[in-house]
């Protein structure tokens, strides 16, 4: 049987990542300090499963993995210091504790004894700075050159420590992949993201309007049964290793305004979209160039964004919007 380790393993896609892993035959081992991620029934079915463990660590302490045998197939590198509170507010401790998990779980992979693949998901982010300060196109590919923006700016920061983090990868000595996630969603994703973040408003709004902000920006987002078939077959495609491919979907791209729109139509209401002011530091554009993975995976997305957000919504009504949500989901 083939193993492998998912770091940030009870997070979004990680939990669905190791169903999809444990699905293709792998015993799937999930290390986490659940700072962010739950360990809740979804991560409890996985490991009734019987082929899937919980090992509860903190990736920034040394050692933290020193007890870990040297079996590993695979090695996916998904535990980062994210979210907007912790880059604004921190942007220090993102990017040092970024670099140092990275370190800590390359060590790891480098002591393994067949090793098929790294997988290092970086972020959408690194093509900010072409976007601000050249001409970047779009759908952006992936060989698309990299500016930095600003450094002063603590956005910056997380950005900072993937590339950073690609850079380590480039050169650790071990087969890699870096993906580059575009927008996915789904269940079990929290709410400080858009799209449960609008069905939340939409779904509680009672006087017939929805504060929609950024409504001229254009993204396209990708359903996460989509990404992690795309993560699986980038992991298991030889043509992946040593390749950097984005993750996403590149069309339709939507204004927010319309995919407010959507998720107001998917609710079942007749809301006012009321346009709020710009998020600041977020890029007016973000569509990935998805021909380069689709060549080497053979596979595109397949899950419409009406039908995602259908799903989506269905989640997240029963386990956290109405009173019988099932706590940490």
């Amino acid at each position: 049987m083939s193993k492998a380790l998912i770091t940030g393993g009870t997070g979004f896609i990680g939990a669905h990542l190791a169903r999809r892993l444990l699905e293709n035959g792998y015993a799937v081992d999930l290390v986490d300090n659940l700072s962010r991620g739950t360990n809740d029934d979804t991560v409890e079915s996985l490991r009734e499963a019987g082929s899937v463990r919980l090992l509860e660590r903190d990736l920034r302490e040394p050692g933290a993995l020193d007890d870990l045998g040297d079996d590993y197939d695979v090695v996916v590198h998904l535990a980062a210091i994210v979210g907007v509170a912790n880059v604004v507010g921190r942007p220090y401790a993102v990017l040092r504790d970024n670099v140092v998990m990275t370190d800590h779980v390359l060590a790891l992979a480098r002591r393994q004894q067949a090793l098929r693949r790294f997988l290092f998901p970086s972020t959408s982010e690194v093509y900010v700075g072409t976007l601000e300060k050249f001409e970047l196109p779009v759908p952006t590919p992936e060989t698309t050159p990299l500016a930095l923006p600003d450094l002063d700016r603590p956005r910056t920061s997380y950005m900072l420590s993937k590339l950073y983090g690609e850079a380590m990868c480039q050169h650790a000595g071990v087969p890699f992949t870096i993906i580059r996630p575009h927008n996915v969603y789904g269940p079990r994703m929290g709410l400080s993201h858009a799209i449960p973040e609008l069905l939340q408003r939409a779904h509680a709004a009672t006087d017939g309007r929805l504060e929609v902000f950024s409504v001229e920006h254009r993204r396209t987002f990708c359903y996460v049964d989509d990404a992690v078939e795309m993560i699986t077959r980038a992991l298991e495609a030889p043509g992946c290793e040593g390749q950097t491919v984005n993750i996403g979907t590149e069309a339709p791209e939507i204004t927010i305004g319309e995919l407010a729109r959507l998720i107001v139509g998917v609710v079942g209401k007749e809301l006012e979209i009321v346009p709020g002011p710009t998020t600041p530091g977020s890029p007016e554009r973000r569509c990935p160039d998805m021909s380069r993975t689709a060549e080497l995976t053979g596979y595109r997305s397949r899950v419409s964004l009406e039908d995602g957000i259908g799903r989506t919504y269905d989640a997240y009504r029963l386990r956290v919007f109405e009173p019988a949500a099932v706590t940490g989901a």
